[in-house]
This record gives structure tokens, C-alpha cells and sequence, in this order.
């Protein structure tokens, strides 16, 4: 065995695998999106909570997301993978928090409970919205508005306020749109192939 045999079977070799699957990004943003909407219309006083925003916060909300996340767990983004299945998983329990104690399966959580739940809640959010600093002005603006909520809809439930948490469901309604915005934007731009919605993607 030459030499330059003996070199080349040692020599490691990386290979770039050129990536051509889609980007579930939207997916996530979208089952986010929609499910706050509708969740926080009933904040909001508009209609009671019944099974259509259950059965949303389950599949749409949880499954989709959960869904979307792994597909970026494929695509090596850490950021996505954190947060499509955190609140997918998010949605599902909050979906289990109503369901389980009607079936009487167990009882319903306290009150302060709750305020520690979603006060949990608001920290994970406000950590990742440091995160979008580096990502887009859109995705600012949506977790910076959900750490916003999961506040507010902790305070209303320590002060057992309803004026808060009417407040919050207005506030709710407007990030969840957000979120709507900028799946909808990422569609848009890449089928066009340029910038027919913006996002304020930041240069790094």
C-alpha cells in the first residue's frame, strides 16, 4: 500500500447534504396562532369556552405543533424545535387542565395553581423572546406580546380581576394575529419568491 493510499483511508471526509424539505415554521406559527385567537375570544367575553376551542387546542394547537417542531428538530433549528413543541405540549395540558376534572378524573387545579402555571409560562416565553432578538421583528413582536399575555392572564387570576383578564384577552387576540401575520408572510414570500410581507428579518 503507497502512501497516498494509506492518507486517503485515513482522511475524514465531510460530506453537505444540501437540505430540500419545507419549512413547517408556518405550521407551528399557524396552530399557535389560530387557537390563541380563538382561545382568547372567549377571554375576550365573545363566547364560552366549549369543544371547538378544546378540539383546536388539542390537534391544531398541540398536534400540529408538536408535529412542526420535530421537523425542525430535522432541520437542526433549536430555537423552532423549543418552542413548537413546548406549547404544543402547552396546549394540550391546558386542554387536560379543563377535560380531566370534568371527567372527574381529578380535581380542578387551585387558583394559585393556575397563577403558577401560566406565571411559568410567561418566563420560558420571555427567555425565547430574547432569543427572536437575533431572528425577526415579527417573531419579536409574537413572543414578546405572549410573554405579555401569560402575564396578564396570571395577574387576572391572583387578583381574580375580570378587568384584567378582559384586557388580556384583547391582548391575546392581537398576538395570536401576529403569529397568524407571520406564517401567512412566510408562505407568501417564498411562493413569490420576494418580500410581499414583510417580517424584518435581522442580519446577522
Amino acid at each position: 500500500m503507497n502512501t497516498q493510499t494509506a492518507q486517503a483511508d485515513t482522511e475524514t471526509q465531510f460530506v453537505r447534504q444540501l437540505d430540500t424539505t419545507s419549512n413547517p415554521a408556518p405550521l407551528g406559527l399557524m396552530g399557535f396562532g389560530m387557537t390563541t385567537v380563538l382561545l382568547n375570544f372567549h377571554n375576550a367575553g365573545i363566547f364560552n369556552l366549549g369543544s371547538m376551542i378544546l378540539a383546536m387546542g388539542f390537534f391544531y394547537g398541540g398536534f400540529a405543533q408538536i408535529i412542526a417542531g420535530l421537523m425542525e428538530w430535522k432541520k437542526g433549528n433549536t430555537f423552532a424545535t423549543t418552542a413548537f413543541t413546548s406549547y404544543g405540549f402547552f396546549w394540550m395540558s391546558l386542554v387536560m387542565l379543563v377535560v380531566l376534572p370534568k371527567m372527574g378524573l381529578v380535581e380542578a387545579p387551585e387558583n394559585s395553581a393556575m397563577v403558577a402555571y401560566l406565571a411559568m409560562w410567561g418566563v420560558f416565553t420571555g427567555v425565547l423572546f430574547i432569543a427572536t432578538l437575533r431572528i425577526s421583528r415579527a417573531l419579536q413582536f409574537v413572543f414578546g406580546s405572549l410573554t405579555l399575555l401569560f402575564f396578564l392572564l396570571a395577574f387576572g387570576d391572583l387578583t381574580g380581576s375580570q378587568t384584567i383578564k378582559l384586557i388580556a384577552g384583547y391582548e391575546g387576540i392581537i398576538c395570536g394575529f401576529s403569529a397568524i401575520y407571520t406564517a401567512l408572510a412566510q408562505v407568501l414570500n417564498e411562493v413569490y419568491g420576494k418580500t410581499v410581507m414583510p417580517i424584518g428579518l435581522i442580519t446577522k
